[in-house]
């Protein structure tokens, strides 16, 4: 059984500054209670002789070979830009900044 009373989550709501009302203090302390104990089961058979995993297939990830190909010329890419100083693209300050 686990130790989650409602002083328990109140102080922990408390703790986190998120305002509860006694219901959700309520229904919390039985959700937190239940995922507590289900924890607990786990852990009873989770042993040392158990391997950790992330997922119960194994994955494995298939790269493709990472060869360069054609690229912009700097006069290509900013062919299309609406404002650039010849090197880079020129974008103007949005919201009000000034820079």
């Amino acid at each position: 059984m686990s130790e989650i009373t409602t002083d328990v989550v109140s102080h922990l709501a408390n703790l986190a500054r998120i305002a509860l009302t006694s219901e959700e203090i309520e229904k919390l302390t039985g959700e937190l209670s239940v995922i507590v104990d289900s924890v607990a089961k786990v852990s009873e058979v989770a042993t040392a002789d158990v391997p950790a995993t992330s997922h119960p297939i194994p994955l494995v990830n298939i790269f493709r070979p990472d060869v360069p190909g054609e690229t912009l010329t700097t006069e290509q890419a900013l062919a299309g830009a609406p404002e650039h100083d010849g090197s880079r693209f020129k974008v103007s300050a949005i919201l009000g900044e000034e820079q």
